[in-house]
């Protein structure tokens, strides 16, 4: 604990007077930290810091504001070891899964500055317009004020940056509300970027229950929410968010095409690796595999051997590919899901029991559709595979969710590439990939039910902030 503490400045915030939450970690139980908990009460004291962090942050230069997201980018990659340690500890990812999270955290916070210096507006052409021509004008883009940022633990550095990184390129002050199970990697961001010159007051972090969530999310002063984390929170938030901009992102369950043509071996190990980075926990991870009749047999052999090889265990170690989940309760109920598969039909094929929080890698077949790992959101190191017989039939599995964010196809046919990519209902289709495929600078989000605005940092600062003309007549 001493070590991680040593990481970061004192975190300067609001003052917090409800109980402590201990941080605890997902590998051994051991005590990495604590932070105080906000009430609902505190509301109006949290807002009126905002209010002034957004003063401070509005009179920021664009220069201002990219260099201390280039500099907190520069602070990051100087402790990236120690950072990683962090994350390993608080959320239980491997230290090669969190090794990469701190290396697109770098690149998250570039691109954010990036933004800042280059997204200032656009000129506007009135003089294409007949009777116009003595008018001249162009637009900027301004802050929108105060944004609420809601982060998930399974992404704990670069999913804070994501929302925090475009929202200071924007000129906006920010409410960080990190999940309750791993606030110690977004304080630690939080500290690298006033380290690097961000004023204090810019970023108010809060940690608290659900009141303080909607307390914050209905605040007529909140200009924006942006929110990742899952439908149902989601939807609460839209209940009660009022007239203001809100974005989300709420999960997927991704499907993924493997046409007869595909190059099988490069299909099983991009698609082995899909499933069960980050033990699953992963909105973009593979979760449904339909492989076309002619070859599912033997995909189904390899895969499920090629998964079997894959070390699970203690996150601290080089050779582990497979962590442990973030609770033990999250792992009981993956196993819950996998044995209501098997009672209604399904055939396993590999994993399926739990210890402690550690879920194996877990291979299921002949999943009947109502089941809950076909039908939602697994979010666990579980995967299906089955069988289709017709491009149709193929889509038409792989779209039966109301909700996606990633899919992806295998196959050797430009044709049947683009085709799939026009019918496959997907916020992004990967081609001659797994869907676990993010990066940075793209444009993030869902289809379907609960598509609400994108993330990807041009994206999220486009959303962060608002336009203003200004028009001269001559």
């Amino acid at each position: 604990m001493t070590a991680l503490s040593s990481l970061s400045r004192e975190h300067r915030t609001l003052a917090a007077r409800g109980e402590e939450l201990v941080v605890t970690s997902p590998a051994d139980g051991a005590v990495v930290g604590g932070v105080r908990q906000h009430l609902a009460e505190d509301l109006p004291e949290i807002l009126a810091r905002a209010r002034a962090g957004s003063l401070v942050a509005k009179c920021l230069s664009r220069h201002d504001r990219a260099s201390v997201l280039e500099r907190a980018a520069d602070l990051l990659r100087d402790r990236s070891e120690a950072v990683a340690d962090l994350i390993v500890a608080e959320a239980g990812k491997t230290i090669r899964q969190a090794r990469k999270e701190v290396s697109r955290c770098q690149n998250t916070l570039k691109l954010s500055a990036a933004q800042a210096r280059s997204n200032a507006g656009e000129v506007i052409p009135f003089d294409a317009y007949e009777g116009e021509e003595t008018r001249t004008g162009w637009f900027t883009r301004e802050p929108l004020g105060i944004i609420v940022a809601i982060t998930p633990y399974n992404d704990a550095l670069n999913l804070v940056a994501h929302k925090v990184g475009p929202a200071i390129a924007g000129g906006n002050s920010i409410i960080l509300k990190p999940s309750q199970l791993t606030p110690l990697t977004a304080r630690l961001l939080v500290d690298l970027l006033v380290e690097a010159g961000l004023p204090a007051e810019v970023i108010t972090t809060v940690h608290g229950d659900r009141r303080l969530s909607e307390a914050l999310v209905s605040a007529r002063e909140v200009r924006m929410v942006s929110f990742t984390g899952g439908f149902r929170t989601g939807e609460a938030i839209a209940a009660s968010a009022g007239i203001k901009k809100v974005a989300m992102e709420l999960g997927g369950n991704a499907p993924v095409l493997v046409f007869a043509d595909a190059d099988l071996e490069a299909a099983i190990g991009r698609c082995v690796s899909g499933s069960f980075w980050a033990a699953g926990q992963n909105c973009i991870g593979t979760q449904r595999i339909i492989v076309h009749e002619s070859i599912v047999e033997r995909f189904r052999t390899a895969f499920v051997a090629a998964a079997s090889e894959l070390t699970f265990g203690d996150p601290r170690q080089e050779t582990t590919d497979v962590g442990p989940m973030i609770s033990t309760a999250a792992a009981r109920s993956a196993e819950e899901a996998v044995e209501a598969a098997v009672r209604a039909g399904a055939e396993l094929l590999l994993g399926g029991r739990a210890e402690g929080h550690i879920f194996p890698p877990t291979v299921l077949t002949d999943v009947p559709r109502e089941q809950c790992v076909w039908a939602e959101e697994a979010f666990a190191p579980i995967v299906v595979i089955e069988a289709f017989s017709t491009f149709e039939e193929a889509v038409d599995l792989a779209n039966e969710p109301e909700y996606a964010l990633h899919a992806a196809v295998f196959t050797g046919s430009l044709a049947t590439a683009m085709r799939a990519t026009r019918e496959l209902d997907a916020g992004a289709v990967m081609v001659n990939d797994s869907s676990d495929y993010r990066f940075d600078a793209m444009p993030f989000g869902g289809a379907k039910y609960g598509s609400m605005g994108r993330e990807g940092v041009r994206f999220a600062y486009e959303d962060m902030t608002q336009t203003k003309v200004v028009g001269i007549l001559e």
